[in-house]
């Protein structure tokens, strides 16, 4: 953990979901390359678009870029439909590999039972989420969830965090976000929202994410669920 910590006594606590609370082989190479594909085909110029941006990166700068080219409301909404279905039947596939974090379920009931309000943000589809939800036993354990099908903006919209803070009834200073991501960092900070980074240690967690979390303004990051309940509590 980072020497720095929080000391607030947190009502809620939102988790995102892959990488956080489950593992999953979502090929996210291929999956940039189909949107920035779409967005050629709807009028963003060759050149623009580049595979190492972040999925919810190249749709905000499509969406954008087709409104400053003049382009219809119609080829705009007709791109983030397209590039949505596409990304929810993309993500599908990842279902059969995808599996619990160990310890997540223990954890969060214990979280629950010590009167925490427990929500999930993630960037997954409806159709994702509910399927891994259910099929982990993690459900029950969420007062709310959002995802990207809900309507209104998406992660790291920071509008979407506090729409499910509020769900909640959570201020969003008695609130603590848990994520793997910079995106979920940046989520957090534009909501005014505390952060804790959670990196698990084994694979398949990133190298250099710790490093980065911490290089992009992460006051917290931990490396387990023992560490992270212990940055949430205050308690050992």
């Amino acid at each position: 953990m980072t020497a720095t910590t929080y000391h607030v006594s947190y009502l809620g606590v939102v988790f995102d979901l892959d990488g956080t609370l489950v593992e999953s082989r979502h090929d996210f190479r291929t999956m940039r390359a189909a949107v920035k594909s779409l967005a050629e085909k709807a009028g963003i110029p060759p050149g623009e678009l580049h595979t190492t941006m972040a999925i919810p990166q190249i749709m905000a700068y499509t969406m954008d870029r087709l409104r400053q080219l003049g382009l219809s409301d119609g080829v705009r909404y007709k791109f983030e439909a397209d590039a949505n279905r596409l990304l929810d039947d993309m993500e599908l596939k990842a279902l059969p590999t995808t599996k619990i974090r160990a310890g997540s379920v223990p954890f969060l009931e214990r979280l629950s039972g010590e009167g925490y309000r427990l929500g999930l943000l993630t960037r997954s589809s409806a159709r994702f989420t509910e399927q891994v939800l259910h099929g982990t036993g993690l459900r029950p354990l969420f007062r709310a969830v959002r995802t990207r099908s809900d309507p209104g903006p998406s992660k790291p919209d920071p509008e979407a965090l506090l729409r499910l803070l509020k769900e909640m009834m959570v201020p969003p200073d008695r609130a603590v976000y848990v994520g793997d991501h910079p995106l979920d960092l940046e989520c957090a900070i534009a909501a005014r929202v505390d952060f804790i980074g959670l990196v698990h240690p084994s694979p398949p967690g990133p190298k250099g994410a710790e490093e980065e979390l911490r290089r992009r303004g992460a006051r917290v990051v931990v490396r387990s669920f023992e560490d992270l309940r212990h940055a949430i509590t205050g308690q050992a």
